[in-house]
């Protein structure tokens, strides 16, 4: 009986202990098609102006996923007001079909470079912020975007401190 209760308090703080560096994460499910208006915004608050940060935006899918790339549209809005805006690509597969990220079975997590990847990214105030997240997918020759992207499961965002 100890053992199991200083294994259950182990677990316990190895599961804080690994969050600690972790500011800013969260999930919004789009139920396995994310459509073409469908804006995912976090807001989120920065306390320290001096701390290098690593963004990312990440991204649950099912294997059946039918692209090898995934085309997004990210907005970062400082606390004056100030709108960054950033047309992304990513790769989602590798050149066999085989789907990249994480995960067991048929779910995938893509946790996919914002900023942090080249330099270290410092947020230049502190205050809240606010990222919108919405994908900009189009079927190969054609003009308009995809209505809606099937095989999407979850949107989220995450910052971190640097280790």
């Amino acid at each position: 009986m100890q053992t199991r209760f200083w294994f259950g308090i182990l677990v316990v703080f190895l599961m804080l202990s690994c969050n600690q560096n972790k500011v800013f994460d969260r999930y919004t499910s789009v139920k396995n098609s994310w459509h073409k208006n469908q804006r995912i915004s976090y807001d989120f608050t920065i306390k320290d102006s001096l701390q290098p940060q690593n963004l990312f935006i990440k991204i649950r899918t099912t294997e059946d996923y039918k692209y090898n790339n995934l085309f997004l549209i990210v907005d970062l809005k400082y606390p004056n007001g100030k709108i960054e805006k950033d047309t992304l690509e990513y790769k989602m597969a590798k050149p066999n079909g085989a789907m990249l990220g994480k995960g067991l079975m048929s779910i995938k997590e893509h946790k996919l470079w914002y900023r942090g990847h080249l330099q270290p990214f410092v947020f230049s105030e502190v205050g809240s912020y606010t990222v919108t997240i919405s994908h900009a997918m189009r079927a190969l020759g054609e003009v308009l975007a995809i209505n809606s992207l099937s095989s999407v499961l979850d949107i989220g965002f995450c910052v971190e401190n640097l280790e």
